[in-house]
């Protein structure tokens, strides 16, 4: 059993002072509040203690293909182009560049504040759609590069049969991640045998990928593939998309879904950048995610969620790093509040009356995520599992503020590299603000990149 003693901890009824975290098997087995410090516990002296927050949308190997989209192209650049630059760069990847890639953005992920990802994860081929001698071999290189790092996992294989609404064959970049059902569930079932003997916190998802890429019999199909798993699915990110879908589907696409799936707190909807205040209500009305990746939604020109409309009818979010331009929980959760303060001109919309923004943003971050992730996490108390990260106040500048100002400061003022220890299940990967084995993680990523970015 290892034990933590904080001054002070951001427990689920707010803070308290002198807490001490005992942790056994990689969950909390007890909180003392008004403790004594024992001479064997972890001591964080000033430091605040928080719950780490779990990352709910991820496509690991884009990490390395970030700043190559921004030169504007001869028309007007679009989520479109974006992805066929994407496209071009994934032609390039090996199935090393892929673990290195993904063992180097988890790394990333653990020193930002996050305990646990969902990597949704598509690129199951060889370039041109050419299987590997084993079909989940793309998946056990993502499992694989979870351990290493430590960090927390579920793993979200995704279903991609088609290129677009009308059911259009898969061409180009998209040929690495077809898949009819069959051949998904047998992916899926690869990827449920390497769990078998991964850590105890690791789990198992599905994700079909979009209405653009399924059709109605295959979205029946695979959200009853794992009962009581996990769904995610991106939904309603571009107008486009939207458009097309109402004219092949017949209905928005959130209003389809509603309607027809069986949406509920299993299931984790990304972006839903573009829906109708109904849409927004019956979403939140059903208890599912809304998986919100902000720097990416930003990055991609996506649109603005509804966050304000959701949160006050009882919607639930979780915060993703998705194309993993940068992978920083601040500003994940400052610009999701920023992105409110364009659309209403408003400040401090998100936060209750009196509360603080900070501590509303981190703590329904934590709690969406864990619930969108199927991880027991999200707050400080016993039977959770121990995601934990630690802020030094002086180190972000919030030195003689009180907790949840300092949290503030954090969140709207200070850097985004204060994170000073992080544990995930127990495990404590992050100490001094760097994971433990961050030099081979990036030597592995450096030379990736210099493999990659000469062959473009």
């Amino acid at each position: 059993m290892q034990h933590i003693f904080a001054k002070s901890a951001l427990l689920p009824n707010g803070w308290a002072t002198n807490v001490r975290l005992s942790i056994e098997g990689g969950k909390i087995f007890e909180v003392e509040t008004n403790a004594i410090k024992q001479k064997t516990d972890t001591d964080l002296g000033e430091q605040l203690l928080l719950p780490a927050i779990s990352n709910v949308h991820s496509h690991s190997f884009q990490r390395a293909m970030a700043g190559l989209s921004e030169r504007r192209g001869a028309s007007t650049d679009s989520f479109w182009t974006w992805r066929d630059v994407m496209y071009r760069f994934l032609d390039q990847l090996s199935v090393d560049d892929i673990h290195a890639i993904a063992a180097f953005t988890f790394m990333e992920m653990a020193e930002a504040g996050f305990a646990a990802v969902g990597e949704f994860h598509y690129v199951h081929h060889q370039t041109g759609g050419t299987r590997y001698n084993n079909v989940a071999e793309t998946s056990l290189q993502i499992i694989d590069a979870a351990q290493e790092v430590g960090l927390g996992l579920t793993h979200l294989p995704v279903l991609y049969s088609f290129g677009g609404v009308n059911g259009e064959p898969l061409k180009g970049g998209q040929q690495r991640f077809g898949s009819d059902f069959n051949l998904f569930a047998r992916m899926v079932e690869g990827a449920q045998s390497a769990l078998r003997t991964a850590p105890a916190d690791y789990h198992m998802g599905v994700a079909p990928h979009s209405l653009r890429a399924v059709n109605k019999d295959l979205l029946a199909q695979v959200t009853q593939l794992l009962p009581g798993a996990p769904v995610h699915m991106h939904i309603a990110e571009q107008l486009a998309e939207v458009d097309d879908v109402k004219t092949h589907w017949g209905a928005r696409p959130v209003e389809w879904l509603l309607e027809n799936a069986p949406v509920d707190k299993h299931w984790c909807l990304i972006h839903c950048t573009h829906m109708t205040p109904e849409e927004t209500i019956g979403l939140a009305d059903t208890g599912a995610v809304a998986g919100l990746c902000p720097i990416t939604e930003a990055n991609l020109g996506d649109g603005i969620f509804e966050a304000v409309r959701f949160v006050e009818h009882g919607g639930q979010f979780g915060i993703g790093s998705d194309s993993d331009l940068r992978i920083s929980l601040a500003e994940e959760l400052r610009t999701l509040e920023h992105s409110q303060r364009y659309k209403t001109n408003q400040r401090t919309v998100l936060a209750k009356p009196h509360g603080s923004n900070a501590q509303f943003l981190l703590q329904s971050a934590a709690a969406g995520g864990a619930q969108a992730l199927g991880r027991q996490s999200g707050r400080i108390e016993a039977g959770q599992w121990a995601d934990l990260f630690s802020l030094d106040p002086q180190l972000i500048l919030a030195d003689g503020l009180s907790e949840s100002l300092a949290l503030d400061y954090w969140m709207f003022a200070g850097r985004n590299d204060n994170v000073h220890n992080l544990w995930s299940a127990g495990r404590h990967i992050v100490k001094d603000g760097q994971h433990i084995n961050r030099a081979s993680f990036e030597l592995k990523f450096r030379q990736t990149l210099r493999k990659l970015r000469a062959l473009l």
